[in-house]
């Protein structure tokens, strides 16, 4: 059957004549120009593993096939059962403020701190000295935000309308890292140092030849190192910032290392990367996969959190990923979603006993293909006591032309 055909192998099981469908790492993590080739050469085997690549899938149409490895499908959905067990149970920390009473104030902090790290983006670009105080300001804001609650600011910051991807990025990975940290830890400690870690994680891109940081396309093995260049850049403009707090550099430095040692620029694995370097690797790949680019379709999140599980077995330290896991949970706010009963409705809150469980707004009927009244569903509640659905899978919000954080009602 033609959805079996995509085979995953290890790279021992790779041979000359097979024809790769998927090199399994994240888009930024390789040089190559296409996921997609047929090999050709041992050479290009070897450079594969130079690169990392341990694990990849193929397509058995186009190339040679591995009689014994398993389907696509069925790796996703091993990895699908593996993470609802992850879920199961209550959210590290509960919410002191429900999500739709922080909303307002999570957007004016939002807003402030999109303008400072544009600015301090800017200047940087201009070669100006940095000047990190604007922002260090505002952190306990947007820490007590995080404190209300988690999700409001990363909600929020994932609504992008914005060309600029490395402003938009680094603002939401300061976000997630914060909640990442919080909810992992349950106290005020560190999350000050994790957002400004995240916001100035990329600082040195600016010192990237625009034609190469701004390219609209999958960069060449040459640009690819130029681009690997920003993280010593990066050093060398935070080594003028003396006071700054080591997470804080060490999410800067950090957050290309990869756990099992292939990642740059110091091939750093295992607990030799920092727990804030190995937190921040997870945040940038995870926020890189679901936002959109002119040349990179976003992942839907559940599906990007498959990815950085299935990757957790080599890329990422496989603890931090299953916190990871918990913090975003496989249907974050804002996510589409295709109910039993026919319905999409949008995830607008999590249940804090079951994450698989979301409160979703519904508003559109599918069978009918019309929209509906709003209707609030707790998909942990029973039929007559506001639930009595579930969710049959995710949905790609850009392929029924929606935008369903229309209905977020923010």
């Amino acid at each position: 059957m033609k959805k079996h055909r995509i085979k995953k192998i290890q790279l021992s099981q790779l041979r000359t004549g097979m024809y790769i469908h998927d090199l399994n790492c994240g888009w930024t993590d390789h040089p190559f120009l296409s996921s997609r080739f047929l090999v050709a050469s041992q050479a290009q085997i070897e450079q594969l593993r130079a690169h990392g690549i341990v694990e990849l899938y193929i397509d058995t149409q186009k190339g040679l096939s591995v009689v014994d490895a398993p389907s696509q499908a069925e790796v996703a959905r091993e990895l699908d059962e593996q993470i609802e067990v992850i879920l199961q149970g209550s959210l590290p920390v509960q919410p002191r403020t429900d999500l739709h009473s922080e909303l307002p104030r999570a957007a004016r902090l939002l807003d402030q701190a999109n303008k400072i790290v544009s600015q301090m983006l800017q200047d940087a670009r201009l070669g100006k000295p940095l000047h990190l105080a604007p922002l260090q300001e505002l952190m306990p804001q947007l820490a007590g935000s995080v404190l209300r609650n988690a999700t409001a600011l990363s909600v929020l910051s994932k609504i992008k309308h914005r060309d600029d991807y490395t402003f938009c990025h680094s603002v939401s990975s300061g976000v997630l890292l914060m909640a990442f940290e919080y909810i992992r830890k349950g106290s005020y400690g560190g999350l000050e140092e994790y957002g400004l870690g995240g916001m100035i994680h990329d600082i040195g891109k600016m010192h990237i030849p625009p034609e190469i940081l701004n390219k609209p396309g999958k960069l060449t093995p040459a640009e690819f190192e130029v681009m690997k260049r920003h993280v010593d850049y990066s050093g060398d403009m935070l080594a003028t910032c003396p006071d700054l707090p080591v997470v804080a550099v060490d999410i800067a430095m950090q957050h290309h290392e990869r756990f099992d040692g292939t990642g740059y620029p110091y091939g750093l694995a295992g607990t030799a990367i920092s727990e804030a370097g190995r937190a921040s690797a997870i945040v940038d790949v995870y926020d890189a996969l679901t936002s959109e680019r002119c040349y990179h379709k976003g992942m839907p999140a559940p599906a990007a959190l498959r990815k950085i599980y299935e990757w957790s077995r080599h890329h990422f330290d496989p603890d931090l990923v299953r916190s990871f896991i918990k913090c975003i949970g496989i249907y974050p706010v804002g996510t589409l979603v295709s109910l039993e009963s026919g319905k999409l409705g949008v995830v607008i809150d999590q249940n804090e006993s079951d994450l698989t469980r979301p409160v979703v707004r519904a508003f559109f009927s599918s069978r009918r293909q019309c929209y509906i009244p709003p209707e609030v569903i707790d998909l942990s509640r029973s039929l007559g006591f506001g639930g009595g659905d579930r969710i049959l899978r995710n949905e790609d919000a850009s392929q029924w032309g929606m935008d369903p954080m229309r209905f977020l009602q923010i």
